[in-house]
C-alpha cells in the first residue's frame, strides 16, 4: 500500500552546492524540530480512518497512500456509491478496509485507532472533530474548521480539554517552497522591504453543478437524518447557507491564511462586495472581492483577495506580497511562483541571494532601458529555488502524524487556525452588511 518516504534531498533542487544546506534549513520550520518537551514515540504504524470519501477526501487518500508507517483501517461516508467506490479503489491498492455509514459507529467497532481524518462538509466538522477528540483520537480535520465562529470555537475547547492534537488543512502552511520562502526570503532577507500591500486571487470558470447517478440516489429519509434538503443540496453544499460558507471558505480559506500566518498578525477591518450574479439556485454569492487591512509595526498595509466562479481568467491562482523593495509571488503551482525586485532596491543583493541558495536568476526578456520616464523601470525576475514532487498535501499529513509519533509540532493546531477562519467569518458578514467590519485582537483568540 505504501511507497518509501521521499528525502529531503528529493524535496530540494537547489542552485548552488553552497547554497544546498542553507536552502534545506530555510524549508523548516520551528514546527518541523521536535518540541521541547516531547519525547518520541514507539508507534511504528498508525491506524487511522477517513470520514468523508467526497472530492476532498479522494485527495487526502491519494496523498495518505504515499506515507510510509500509516495505515488505512476504516472509511466512512454516509453515500453507498462513494463508500463502495472506495473499497473498490482501497481493494486494487491491496489495502483491504471496514466500511461504515455513520462515524459513530466507526468509533465504537474501531478500537485500535489512533487519528481520524475528517473530509466531511463543514457543518458537520465540529460535531465529528469534538466527538472524535473525547474518544481519544487524534483529529486532522479539513478546512474549514466549521460553518459557524461557535463551532469552530468549539473544536479548540475540545482540543484544549482533551489534549488531543487537532490539525486542520491549511495545507500551505506545510509546503516546503512556502515554508522556505516566508523564512528566508521574507523574514531572514527582508526582500519586500517594507510590506505595504498583499494580493490573493482564486478564479474558475463557470462549470455545472454536480450531479449524481439517478440509480444511485440517496432516499430522502436518509438526506434529512444528515442534514440535507436533497440530493442537489447533498452534491453541492458548498454553495447553501447552514452547509458550507461559499466560495470565500471554499477557495479563499487557504489564501486569507496566508495573509495572516505571513503578515504574522490578524487584520483589524475588512470590507467586501459580493453578490448571486451568475448562478441562480445557490444560496451563497458568486463572485467576492474583499479587503482586510493590517495595522504592522512599519504602518498599514491592505489585503485584497478575490474570488471569480465565473471565469478562469486573471493569471491562476497566487498569493502576493508587495513591498517597496521588492514583491514576492507564492502558488501551489510552482510555474507561478517568482520574485520581483525594484530597480530603487539597495538593501537587497541579488548575488548574495545566489550565492546563498536563496534565488536562481531567470533571464528577463524586453529591453529595460526603453521605458517612459513616467513608468516604473522593469522589475528584475528571480525563481524561488525549491520544488517537490509530492501531492500539495502530503507534507501536512506527514506533519500531523509525525506530530503523533512526537517528533515534530503541528504547523497548523486549531487554535492558530481559528484566527484565519474567523476573519474569513467577517468577510462574509461584511459582505452581507455591505459595510466594513472592525476586528479586534481579542475577539480572534479562541
Amino acid at each position: 500500500m505504501v511507497n518509501p518516504l521521499l528525502n529531503r534531498r528529493e524535496f530540494i533542487n537547489a542552485t548552488a552546492a553552497a547554497g544546498a544546506t542553507l536552502l534545506l534549513n530555510g524549508c523548516k520550520s520551528d514546527s518541523d524540530q521536535p518540541a521541547a518537551v516531547a519525547h518520541k514515540s514507539s508507534l511504528n504504524t498508525l491506524n487511522v480512518a477517513l470520514v468523508g470519501y467526497g472530492e476532498e477526501g479522494k485527495v487526502l487518500l491519494e496523498s495518505l497512500l504515499n506515507i510510509e508507517g500509516v495505515r488505512l483501517v476504516a472509511l466512512c461516508d454516509i453515500w453507498d456509491y462513494h463508500l463502495n467506490e472506495g473499497a473498490r479503489y482501497l481493494q486494487k491498492m491491496g489495502n483491504e478496509v471496514r466500511t461504515y455509514e455513520n462515524y459513530e459507529d466507526l468509533l465504537a467497532k474501531e478500537k485500535d485507532l489512533h487519528a481520524v481524518l475528517i473530509a466531511t462538509p463543514d457543518f458537520w466538522h465540529a460535531p465529528m472533530t469534538n466527538t472524535c477528540l473525547k474518544a481519544g483520537l487524534h483529529v486532522y480535520c479539513e478546512k474549514m474548521m466549521s460553518n459557524t465562529i461557535e463551532g469552530a470555537r468549539s473544536m479548540v475547547k475540545t482540543m484544549r480539554e482533551t489534549g488531543k492534537l487537532l490539525q486542520i488543512g491549511h495545507q500551505r502552511r506545510s509546503n516546503p517552497r512556502y515554508l522556505f520562502t516566508m523564512n528566508r526570503l521574507l523574514n531572514e532577507a527582508k526582500f519586500c522591504g517594507r510590506l505595504t500591500a498583499a494580493q490573493a486571487q482564486w478564479n474558475r470558470a463557470v462549470k455545472e453543478d454536480f450531479g449524481w447517478p439517478k440509480k444511485y440516489e440517496m432516499p430522502a429519509s436518509t438526506l434529512a437524518k444528515y442534514g440535507y434538503k436533497d440530493m442537489h443540496q447533498y452534491r453541492n453544499w458548498r454553495w447553501y447557507k447552514g452547509l458550507g460558507g461559499g466560495p470565500l471558505s471554499d477557495l479563499g480559506a487557504h489564501q486569507i491564511d496566508i495573509f495572516n500566518w505571513w503578515l504574522g498578525t490578524p487584520p483589524k477591518s475588512v470590507i467586501g462586495s459580493g453578490g448571486l450574479d451568475y448562478y441562480k439556485n445557490h444560496d451563497w454569492y458568486d463572485n467576492a472581492l474583499v479587503i482586510y487591512e493590517y495595522p504592522l509595526d512599519q504602518g498599514v498595509a491592505r489585503a485584497s483577495y478575490q474570488v471569480q466562479t465565473t471565469t478562469s481568467a486573471g493569471g491562476g491562482y497566487f498569493e502576493m506580497f508587495m513591498g517597496d523593495e521588492g514583491t514576492i509571488k507564492m502558488s501551489e503551482d510552482p510555474s507561478l511562483c517568482g520574485i520581483f525586485r525594484e530597480a530603487r532596491a539597495t538593501e537587497v543583493s541579488w548575488d548574495d541571494l545566489i550565492q546563498k541558495g536563496y534565488a536562481r536568476a531567470k533571464p528577463v526578456t524586453g529591453d529595460a532601458t526603453k521605458v517612459d520616464v513616467r513608468e516604473t523601470a522593469q522589475l528584475a525576475e528571480y525563481e524561488i529555488p525549491v520544488f517537490f514532487n509530492k501531492p500539495p498535501h502530503q507534507p501536512h499529513l506527514e506533519n500531523f502524524f509525525n506530530t503523533i509519533r512526537g517528533t515534530a509540532k503541528l504547523n497548523c493546531p486549531a487554535d492558530e487556525a481559528f484566527t484565519s477562519e474567523y476573519v474569513i467569518h467577517k468577510a462574509n458578514e461584511a459582505i452581507a452588511a455591505e459595510k466594513r467590519i472592525a476586528i479586534t485582537a481579542e475577539e480572534v483568540r479562541a
